[in-house]
């Protein structure tokens, strides 16, 4: 190795320690440089920092790490050419880092099904600073499944929403499968202890405007079952389109009985179906920006104890925050055992700023009669209903002729919320008034 590039790695590996990575990487290590393949250099050296020096690397199968330590970092670029793959996979790894590196695909193939990382089984996993650009999948550019204690912090992804089909007809709620954009930024499924910090997660590409809509043809029923299912309006069935055909999210924390414990810290998410998707246990939600999502987030499903923090929604168009019952809550499943419930509440929403809510790009679809704050009745007959949230401190500003209707809806129907707490805020009225109930302190 030259003085040049010794230099350079000693600098990036000194600027690693200001991100907690102390001891992770070391000058005159491994460098993909001296190996066949990126994969033979990870080969030879199990459990060791693997440099990927700057420039640009094909390959055409995934790389694959597993095992204790080691890991891949550096300012390179990793260029998979093969789309049905993967580009990293981890599997059954512990204290593995992924740093620094750029992950993306040709642009003939950056249209894909799979993930640029997919962690499986992990523990303490650290992907810092890392560039997912340009994979383009119904699935997740960054994925955890069934991992513990592991963090993603200071990513960038950009451009991962795909053009793809939405299959619900087996599910009796819905019954019809329809033309959207989908795809998922950064995904935690069936996981404990994440941290998910600093990240930007930004979709430049397939963005809610009518050429879009009319270019994939996008709401379009594809198949619809023979019975209307009972969360579809009569409308919306007999015309066979549907206006939720921006799908997909910016960060998505979900299998709600599983996963636990989960921090959402400093992200930006712009231009996102949804920003922040929540299905979770004991997460904290704080210091995020979401701009131009249809939904700024939301928390169901048997989201319980979340606490939405000094957070920043601007220009959301349908809601700004949402809590509510999902299909998946659930009442105990066992007579005398509370903790077998799956339901929604015990939360706290506070000090957050609502903005510009109607200004988005999706407001052509949504029109003027939605509201900032949602929290809604279940999904199902036997959903427990969202219970004990205290909403204070927060600031919902219109800045000109409010496009919305009521700056919080409160569903009134059977199994609506109860024990909505108000105190210190201060909301902007829509059209029609604050709320469409009174607000009770």
């Amino acid at each position: 190795m030259n003085v040049a590039s010794s230099i350079t790695q000693t600098i990036f590996g000194l600027w690693l320690v200001g991100w907690g990575t102390v001891g992770a990487v070391q000058a005159g290590g491994p460098i993909v440089t001296d190996y066949p393949s990126i994969q033979a250099a990870i080969d030879a050296h199990p459990g060791k920092m693997i440099e990927v020096p700057a420039g640009d690397f094909e390959i055409s199968e995934k790389l694959r790490l597993k095992g204790e330590d080691g890991g891949l970092w550096g300012y390179g670029r990793i260029i998979q050419t093969n789309a049905a793959a993967p580009i990293i996979e981890i599997e059954n790894a512990t204290d593995v880092r992924i740093i620094g590196i750029t992950l993306t695909r040709p642009e003939q193939n950056c249209d894909t099904s799979t993930e640029a990382i997919l962690a499986m089984q992990c523990e303490r996993l650290r992907i810092e600073n890392v560039r997912v650009i340009n994979n383009r999948t119904a699935s997740s550019a960054i994925a955890l499944r069934d991992c513990r204690d592991c963090e993603i912090r200071g990513c960038e992804v950009l451009n991962y929403s795909s053009i793809t089909i939405d299959d619900r007809t087996s599910k009796d709620l819905y019954g019809y499968a329809f033309r959207c954009i989908s795809g998922v930024g950064i995904s935690v499924k069936a996981s404990t202890g994440t941290l998910i910090e600093s990240c930007r997660v930004i979709e430049r590409n397939l963005l809610t405007t009518p050429e879009v809509q009319a270019r994939y043809d996008l709401g379009t029923f594809v198949k619809k079952n023979p019975v209307k299912g009972t969360l579809i309006s009569d409308e919306v069935w007999n015309r066979g389109t549907t206006e939720n055909w921006h799908q997909g999210s910016g960060i998505v924390v979900s299998s709600p009985e599983e996963t636990d414990q989960t921090r959402l810290i400093g992200n930006y998410v712009e231009n996102a179906g949804q920003g922040l998707d929540i299905h979770s246990d004991h997460i904290i939600i704080s210091q995020n920006i979401v701009k131009n999502a249809g939904i700024g987030m939301k928390a169901m499903h048997g989201s319980r104890n979340v606490l939405i923090l000094g957070n920043q929604f601007s220009r959301c168009d349908l809601w700004a925050i949402g809590l509510m019952p999902g299909a998946a809550s659930h009442p105990a499943t066992e007579e005398g055992k509370p903790e077998t419930a799956n339901s929604d509440g015990a939360s706290i929403i506070a000090h957050n700023i609502i903005s510009d809510f109607g200004h988005g790009h999706s407001n052509w679809i949504w029109g003027n009669e939605r509201s900032p704050f949602k929290f809604d009745g279940p999904q199902e007959a036997d959903d427990p209903p969202l219970e004990d949230v205290l909403i204070q401190g927060n600031v919902i500003q219109s800045i000109g002729e409010p496009r919305y209707r009521y700056a919080v809806v409160i569903s009134q129907g059977p199994g609506g919320p109860k024990g909505l707490h108000f105190s210190g805020n201060l909301f902007h009225p829509g059209k029609d008034g604050v709320c469409n109930v009174e607000l009770m302190p």
